[in-house]
């Protein structure tokens, strides 16, 4: 490997995937990772073994000389007997960085993605929050993602594992650690396929086992409006017109970033006012379900059900399918779930701009007399 003074043009000039060590300071380095900036790091002897220490990212405060000095320290406290990397840093663990990437990624991600990478890494990856990242194995990964697995499903421990991929990936960029210990641990098979559909009698028995509170309010919105979860999880009172029986969801609340009227039913719109009446105040601007206790409301759900496996978004393909089934034309469905593809895709979409708002008005309507028809038989 290539050996000279550490400089910031030396550094300037390092190639992807390379590693420079300094001609001053036996083991004070600088690597690359691929095209992403250069970090410094100390290799070192202790009790026998090759150890490695990670100084920091090259910028302020770490030029080539602070850097430099910070080796010397470090090697400082292997001379008197100390290991530098068993010396804990707030920076060192988990939670030390977690703030650093939240910030990171706030500006990158749609509000309703954010919200869901920290709740991820707040709150399901709490266990890890004090473990030092050198610390954070293939196997501490594993158990956390088990036990969310245990509790709350397959679905949530292949979401939080993409949050917590992103998130070691982040930190390898940055040069604190060397790989990303959730490669290689497995993804949990969800069970159910994307084709799931309930019958009339499961979503019958679905509805008959809601209860009245917040979980009960949404799951009935996701069966009438065929909308998916987040948007109606993250209802504002703004965003619902009563006198035009209707819910807009701006384009920062949609998944294609396009502005979204759904038309509202009769029974829908009352599950909405029955909320404003018993939770809200004249000018309220809060949100609809402000104590969602979402996390185990499924579990709690399945328990007194006896269905086959099955997911909330479930709910939004049986809406689709069951509109379908009652004679509306294939473009209204579309439009009813808010999708660009098919019929509004390409040059049809450029043109069509049409909202269609009494046709999905109607759909969902005869949807809702429907659910109302086969929850009451």
């Amino acid at each position: 490997m290539p050996v000279s003074k550490i400089t910031k043009s030396t550094v300037d000039r390092m190639g992807p995937w390379t590693v420079l060590w300094d001609s001053e300071v036996k083991g004070f380095g600088c690597r690359r990772h691929g095209t992403e900036g250069r970090h410094y790091l100390l290799r070192y002897r202790f009790d026998g073994r090759q150890t490695f220490r990670k100084i920091g990212r090259h910028g302020s405060p770490w030029t080539p000389d602070t850097a430099r000095s910070e080796a010397l320290r470090l090697l400082g406290q292997v001379v008197s007997g100390t290991n530098p990397s068993a010396v804990r840093r707030a920076g060192d663990a988990f939670a030390g960085e977690l703030d650093r990437f939240l910030a990171h990624k706030r500006n990158e991600l749609k509000p309703s993605s954010f919200i869901n990478v920290e709740m991820h890494l707040r709150k399901q990856a709490a266990p890890l929050h004090p473990v030092e990242l050198a610390r954070i194995d293939r196997r501490a990964i594993a158990q956390v993602l088990a036990g969310i697995e245990r509790d709350r499903g397959p679905v949530a421990r292949n979401r939080l594992r993409s949050s917590l991929s992103a998130f070691f990936e982040w930190l390898v960029r940055e040069g604190l650690l060397d790989v990303n210990p959730v490669s290689g641990t497995g993804k949990a098979t969800e069970g159910g396929g994307r084709d799931r559909v309930l019958t009339n009698a499961e979503l019958s028995a679905v509805w008959s086992a809601l209860g009245d509170d917040d979980a009960g309010d949404i799951i009935r919105l996701l069966t009438l409006t065929g909308q998916r979860k987040e948007e109606i999880n993250g209802l504002h009172w703004s965003e619902i017109d009563f006198d035009r029986a209707l819910i807009v969801l701006p384009p920062a609340r949609t998944k294609n970033g396009l502005r979204h009227e759904v038309p509202l039913s009769p029974m829908a719109l009352a599950i909405l006012r029955k909320r404003w009446s018993g939770d809200a105040g004249e000018g309220n601007d809060g949100p609809v379900f402000p104590s969602l206790g979402w996390s185990h409301a499924k579990t709690k759900l399945d328990a007194k059900l006896a269905l086959a496996p099955w997911r909330i978004h479930d709910l939004r393909r049986t809406c689709a399918t069951g509109i379908a089934e009652l004679g509306v034309l294939p473009h209204i469905v579309e439009a009813v779930l808010n999708h660009v593809s098919g019929h509004k895709a390409g040059v049809a979409g450029t043109y069509n701009r049409a909202r269609y708002e009494a046709e999905t008005r109607n759909a969902l309507e005869l949807w809702a007399s429907h659910i109302e028809k086969i929850t009451l038989d």
